[in-house]
């Protein structure tokens, strides 16, 4: 492919990226006052975000490994549909699942009720256990299909050579699952800890308190309540340290399998076939199922009822959350497809975007408070920052979904394309868009679904006036409104897997 103007484009828009995400890490680093800035309660918010991220990354691995095994080990009718289940939280607005968690485990929900029944004081969805709990919620399908991935990776062959060798469901374990769980546990783990030290939300809606503040907390109470951007800007070195050392482990810590290569053939369980191992394997997977079900129904059902009682500042704030998502998607998209014709040639302009993957919204946010504050107000400034963020946040996935196909592309058409003279915007639009709409479509959708459900950085900077939907479903739950607060929730889940849809299907349909 030519080095035209799509491979410039590609490497400035590489580097405008750059400059959008070190620029406010730097500006956080020049504004920290160090160590000695942080208070007893900060080094807590570091203890207790290091301990919960642990927490929950083990219960996620380990509620997830008999849910692999078992979707590993059965052919149903409804399976894909239930791996497709398991990574609808990934697109589900977090603010929307910590509601549907309280619905579930909060003083009147089932648990509640069932708790009751034993003469048992209900268990509180508030403080570390619902931190952990909605962590779970959201990690342990992750980490399911992720597992999933390594079971499927044993050769069929391995699995008719066990059988034919008479091994058990022990014997199996030991000489073939185990040590495809020992080379993949740990990675998936480590990336699941990232996740849970970067995750704010849920600490917002669930946490608090100085037993449950996490790091991401710590900066929001710094700079919302106290304006001590010293203090923010010092814990906001802290999450990032945090953050990139977890990734650099995730990103090192992969053990090989050594099960060497087979024809990809799907073959019978021979060692599970037994009644009794099958009505384990159905159970285990109907938990899970109620477990991510349950929340969302008891939610929506409700929601349905009132949703044409909302106030119209929920539809004004459902308005600007349907700006901020199309044009993080739009500007997503237009930087991916640029920075993909660049990595063809440039290997780092890949590592330039995949950046994000360690940073904080709260640290970007913050950081740009601080650029800006010598400029203008930064108030003024909250939607198109929120916007730009959800942008960068984006990008490492995008990519992921851009740079293969391009790739592809590439080794298909790029020699017919240089003899034809096909460059720039017109291989991009006779070449490239045609066969790029369906991960492009698959991009979109995805960041707008993140972009209109996200609650970070625009709690840093939101007037009232400015409030998104999901800020505005968090301030509706704060005041115990919870008959709106489910109507508004319906209306962003509607509105998040409805862009998502639109743009995954529309790209599928051109």
């Amino acid at each position: 492919m030519s080095r035209g103007p799509g491979t410039r484009l590609g490497t400035a828009a590489a580097l405008a990226v750059l400059v959008v995400l070190l620029g406010p890490l730097l500006a956080v680093a020049w504004r920290a006052e160090g160590w000695a800035g942080l208070r007893a309660s900060d080094w807590g918010a570091l203890r207790f975000t290091l301990w919960q991220a642990a927490c929950s990354s083990a219960l996620s691995v380990l509620l997830a490994i008999p849910v692999a095994r078992a979707l590993a080990r059965r052919r149903f009718a409804g399976r894909d549909a239930v791996v497709l289940l398991l990574g609808a939280p990934f697109i589900l607005p977090v603010i929307v699942a910590v509601l549907g968690l309280v619905a579930v485990f909060g003083r009147t929900g089932p648990i509640a009720w069932i708790a009751g029944l034993a003469g048992l004081d209900p268990p509180s969805i508030y403080g570390a256990q619902g931190v952990i709990l909605a962590h779970v919620f959201f990690n342990m399908p992750l980490a399911t299909r992720l597992i999933l991935q390594g079971w499927q990776a044993i050769p069929g062959e391995r699995l008719r050579l066990a059988a034919a060798l008479g091994f058990g469901p022990g014997d199996t374990f030991r000489l073939l699952e185990w040590p495809m769980l020992r080379a993949t546990v740990p990675g998936v783990a480590l990336v699941i800890f990232l996740i849970c030290t970067t995750s704010f939300a849920v600490a917002l809606a669930l946490g608090g308190g100085p037993r449950a503040t996490t790091v991401e907390l710590a900066i929001y109470q710094a700079f919302r309540f106290d304006f001590d951007l010293g203090r923010a800007a010092a814990l906001g070195g802290v999450q990032l340290a945090l953050g990139g050392l977890a990734a650099f482990a995730a990103l090192r810590l992969t053990l090989p399998s050594g099960f060497g290569a087979g024809q990809d053939r799907v073959v019978p369980r021979w060692d599970s076939s037994g009644p009794l191992l099958r009505g384990q394997d159905g159970g285990v997977i109907a938990l899970a199922c109620a477990f991510l079900l349950l929340p969302m129904v008891l939610v929506l059902a409700e929601g349905a009822l009132h949703l044409t009682n909302l106030p119209a500042a929920v539809w004004t704030a459902a308005a600007r959350s349907l700006a901020i998502a199309l044009g993080a998607a739009l500007l997503t998209v237009g930087l991916a497809l640029a920075m993909a014709v660049a990595a063809l040639r440039a290997p780092w302009v890949e590592a330039a975007g995949t950046l994000a993957v360690a940073a904080s919204p709260l640290v970007l946010g913050t950081g740009l408070y601080l650029l800006l504050l010598p400029l203008a107000n930064p108030i003024a400034f909250a939607l198109p920052v929120t916007l730009l963020v959800n942008v960068v946040l984006a990008l490492p996935f995008a990519l992921r979904a851009l740079i293969p196909a391009m790739r592809e592309l590439d080794a298909d058409y790029g020699r017919l394309s240089a003899s034809l003279g096909l460059t720039g915007w017109v291989w991009l639009r006779r070449v490239g868009l045609p066969r790029l709409r369906r991960p492009a479509g698959f991009a979109a959708g995805l960041t707008a679904a993140l972009a209109a459900g996200d609650l970070g950085v625009i709690t840093l900077f939101a007037t009232p006036e400015q409030a998104t939907l999901p800020l505005m479903l968090y301030q509706l739950m704060g005041s115990y409104r919870m008959e709106e607060a489910k109507a508004a929730a319906l209306l962003l889940v509607i509105l998040s897997l409805g862009l998502f849809w639109l743009f995954e299907r529309g790209s599928r349909d051109a």
